[in-house]
């Protein structure tokens, strides 16, 4: 008997065949009767030397017609194998891991023809003439990170972005993790973040790993809209600047995207290296940057809805700055929280 280990088995197969070979077609039971093995031996046995194919249930081809005129069962309702020459057994393993392999081969230049035509327009932007440019609306939250994926995965040379708002539904180990694929593919990143989210502890983070990483990243009191440009090739934009839910355009072709493209460099070259700056920003009378904003988008008559996504915060967080900030100025309402602190000089 023999306890069970795949090199245990694989005796025990090798001791079964040599069994079975020395009484040609057979039955199987009665070929392992004497060799006391257990009924899994047996059944994990037989089931390897069928794969292998060495041996093969015999059928009604290997009948004779003196068994049937004499009444017997046929063979395909016995438990009667024949065995197969080792090196027969090899030629057919071969020949079907072979009819496989061009089998899948068929498959993947299929499958291949049919991505090359679906990704044609995306993939081959740099094909477009000098005056060429494709518009396309995308409107589904989750086509938008498709496409930032699709971006990661073909860009070859510079990304360059713009984040006027806080993380809000992106994931940031999602962007992480675009970040550091298109940095190990050569590509050189770049990124400008408004200066305000220096202040917030979970963004400063996010910051400092994608700086570990090696992103460029810059910050500015004012950044524009949210942008995505890729190779002077793609660019994502929003639909709307002040409502980022309502979608986003993806632009091919360089001769719209390098417009774009001297935008962000006019805000790369306005802006901060990260790190450079002191983080929390005060000013003389004791607001932090989040505090300062808050007030300036208050003054400037702006609802708390607004403010709390210009912010990257919630409502609750953007009351009770506002409260903090009236109470602190002496205002009883906003309005005049607004014109105190112009009065004052801290919107200067």
């Amino acid at each position: 008997m023999r306890s069970g280990g795949r090199s245990d088995v694989t005796d025990v197969t090798l001791t079964l065949y040599q069994a079975l070979r020395s009484r040609g077609a057979s039955s199987f039971a009665e070929s392992v009767a004497d060799l006391g093995l257990t009924p899994d031996e047996i059944a994990d046995s037989r089931a390897e030397l069928v794969a292998l194919g060495l041996i093969v249930p015999t059928g009604t081809a290997h009948d004779s017609q003196l068994a049937l005129d004499d009444g017997r069962s046929p063979e395909e309702e016995t438990d009667a194998v024949a065995v197969i020459a080792p090196e027969i057994a090899l030629l057919r393993l071969l020949e079907r891991e072979q009819r496989r392999l061009r089998e899948r081969l068929t498959e993947a230049d299929e499958a291949y023809e049919r991505l090359e035509h679906l990704a044609a327009r995306f993939l081959r932007a740099g094909t477009l003439d000098q005056a060429q440019v494709e518009v396309e609306v995308l409107t589904d939250y989750r086509r938008i990170q498709q496409v930032l994926e699709d971006i990661a995965d073909v860009i070859q040379h510079d990304l360059a972005s713009l984040h006027p708002g806080a993380l809000r539904r992106e994931i940031p180990e999602r962007a992480l993790d675009r970040d550091r694929r298109q940095l190990e593919s050569g590509v050189r990143v770049r990124a400008v973040y408004n200066r305000r989210f220096a202040s917030v502890p979970e963004q400063a983070e996010y910051f400092r790993r994608k700086v570990e990483l090696g992103v460029e990243v810059r910050l500015s009191p004012v950044v524009p809209m949210d942008m995505v440009l890729a190779d002077q090739q793609f660019a994502l934009l929003p639909v709307d600047p002040e409502d980022t839910s309502a979608g986003a355009i993806l632009a091919r072709g360089s001769a719209l995207v390098r417009s774009y493209l001297a935008l962000f460099e006019y805000c790369w070259h306005t802006a901060t290296s990260y790190g450079e700056q002191s983080t929390p920003e005060q000013g003389g009378d004791g607001l932090t940057e989040q505090q300062r904003a808050a007030l300036r988008m208050l003054a400037s008559g702006m609802k708390d809805e607004k403010i709390a996504r210009s912010l990257g915060v919630s409502l609750r967080t953007v009351s009770r700055v506002l409260s903090e900030l009236m109470q602190e100025l002496g205002a009883s309402s906003r309005f005049e929280a607004g014109v105190r602190a112009t009065r004052l000089g801290w919107l200067d």
